[in-house]
């Protein structure tokens, strides 16, 4: 067994600012990630990060811009200070190592975003993440953090409501293992690879989510999926944010600049629920190109500009579109991109069981509320990650002595090899494939009660059949089908809290967008959504969201 103050799981850039914070506060700390820290999706990030630092914008219009991109469901105290964090964080990775792209003068250079109203994001071409994400690894380097690579999270051990640590399956060697640490940061990402057409990459999982909602944690806003405008039509990679903030422009079949309909002020740079509905709409009422598509045109940026800036863009249309975007336009389609909802934690990363703590995309604070903000993604993880370090850092030394035991190995053991063990039922590649075709055939950027009612009904049927899941191979080095069944049986969970919350609420507010319910409803669901797990599927209850100064009106682009 493996001892720790501090136990982080997931190595990006939320897992990675929450271990240097406990280290720096003079605590043993682990990280258990499933991928070397490089590998992280957090390196997937290409447009920027958001802060105010220049001197025209302010704190207090970035504060209003994410209260207003939440379609007032974010929680403003929380979105107050982190836009107040914004700066001191962005100068905090310059300091570390991290290289920003720079203006002619030497500031730090920043594009427009959709639903900004002043260009602040900073960005290093539009390879933002990684930059990040290789400066605080190397800075992670400065203190005593191990690492343990390529270990997949199984269970969260509690002992009566205290955490005791976690439970992982080491895929070198195919055993299983405990961490015992009285406080455990669960920052293991998203959850996208529960749709098929999705910009999240295949270790995205929500192996962190799912194992805290079973021993009980609360997940919050889980209905509230955002899709990216802009993914190649081929397989759904990313094209970032940024090629519009650097002035690209959406085209329909018929060659019109089609976003003036549905945001005559801001037009491309419209919040992305706007937009991938407005490229969602136009293919629906066939002024899409033939097999369902729009352009995004950079062509008239010109060569230096699109090379120098979107540096990633092009070699991702040229390697897998064939496409130069230089002189042809993109074709491209809405993807899934981005969860909203996640871990309920608190500002401190401090979720409803004690000693455990959560971070990053697998967190919900809640800051993007009903719909994120390009920019505010990078920032939540580094705001958000430090916080819930220093207070791991904080509890740890409060509470007795943290032990995984040999039964609570035991038991996840059991499981897996009763998996392996098995020679009928599903395999896990097949099931997963299922839950796909579920997530994109009823849960999509629009939605009604009728198909999400059969998404339920469908998800249900999944669930019987993954009770006689079996892993096809028996043997221990490397079996990467146990990975793919740990995972599989993640999104199955995670999948059937998104479709129950979002079936329950019956209005359209951000990125949740109901065909039979098409107006937001403020009297009724101006709340938050919160899961707690059942056997026979999510509790749904409800809280306040925080108010401070900005009462809500109609959002308008």
């Amino acid at each position: 067994m493996r001892k720790h103050d501090v136990l982080v799981i997931g190595a990006g850039l939320a897992g990675q600012r929450a271990a240097l914070a406990a280290a720096q506060a003079g605590r043993s700390v682990g990280i258990l990630t499933k991928l070397h820290p490089l590998r992280s999706h957090s390196g997937a990030a290409q447009g920027g990060i958001n802060a105010a630092v220049g001197a025209q914008d302010s704190v207090e219009t970035h504060i209003y811009d994410t209260v207003k991109g939440s379609d007032y469901l974010g929680d403003q105290d929380a979105i107050e200070f982190f836009c107040t964090e914004a700066p001191k964080i962005v100068v905090e990775m310059e300091h570390f190592g991290t290289i920003f792209s720079r203006a002619e003068d030497g500031s730090l250079a920043a594009r427009p975003f959709g639903g900004a109203g002043f260009p602040r994001t900073i960005y290093a071409a539009d390879r933002t993440g990684l930059a990040l994400l290789q400066a605080l690894y190397e800075h992670l380097g400065s203190v005593d953090v191990t690492v343990y690579e390529e270990w997949d999270l199984v269970d969260l051990v509690l002992r009566g409501s205290r955490v005791q640590g976690v439970v992982a399956y080491h895929r070198r060697t195919g055993e299983l293992d405990g961490f015992s640490a009285p406080a455990v940061v669960f920052a293991t990402g998203p959850f996208g690879r529960m749709y098929s057409r999705t910009t999240n990459s295949h270790s995205s999982t929500g192996d962190g989510v799912a194992v805290a909602y079973r021993a009980g944690a609360w997940l919050k806003d889980m209905e509230f999926v955002q899709f990216h405008p802009t993914a190649l039509i081929e397989d759904g990679i990313l094209i970032t944010e940024g090629a519009r903030g650097e002035g690209g422009i959406l085209k329909n079949g018929r060659g019109e600049r089609f976003m003036s309909k549905y945001a005559p002020h801001v037009h491309e740079l419209a919040s992305r629920d706007v937009v991938s509905r407005a490229i969602y709409t136009e293919v629906l009422e066939g002024r899409g190109f033939p097999g369902g598509y729009v352009h995004l045109e950079l062509m008239h940026l010109g060569k230096e500009k699109i090379e120098s800036r979107l540096q990633e863009i092009c070699d991702f249309c040229r390697n897998f579109a064939g496409i130069d975007p230089v002189t042809e336009p993109i074709p491209i389609m809405p993807g899934q991109h981005y969860m909203m909802g996640g871990i309920s934690t608190n500002l401190r990363g401090e979720t409803n069981i004690a000693g455990l703590y959560a971070a990053g995309e697998a967190a919900c604070v809640s800051i993007h509320g009903a719909n994120r903000l390009g920019g505010n993604s990078l920032l939540e993880t580094l705001v958000f990650g430090k916080q819930a370090g220093i207070a791991a850092a904080a509890f740890a030394p409060t509470v007795p002595g943290a032990e995984v035991l040999p039964e609570d190995v035991r038991a996840a053991k059991d499981r897996i090899e009763g998996m392996k063990r098995r020679t009928e039922g599903p395999t896990p590649l097949p099931l997963r494939a299922e839950l796909q075709k579920i997530m994109e055939e009823d849960v999509g950027i629009y939605r009604t009660a009728e198909e999400l009612t059969r998404a339920l009904g469908r998800l249900a049927e999944l669930k019987v059949k993954s009770r006689d899941l079996r892993i096809p191979d028996p043997s221990h080095v490397f079996n990467l089908n146990v990975t793919d069944a740990l995972e599989t049986l993640h999104l199955i969970d995670l999948a059937e809290v998104v479709v129950a919350g979002a079936l329950a609420r019956t209005e359209s507010r951000g990125a949740h967008a109901r065909r039979d319910y098409p107006k937001r409803d403020d009297a009724n669901w101006m709340k938050h959504t919160i899961a707690s797990y059942r056997p026979e599927g999510p509790q749904l209850s409800y809280a306040p969201v925080a108010y401070t100064r900005w009462e809500p009106k109609e959002r308008v682009y």
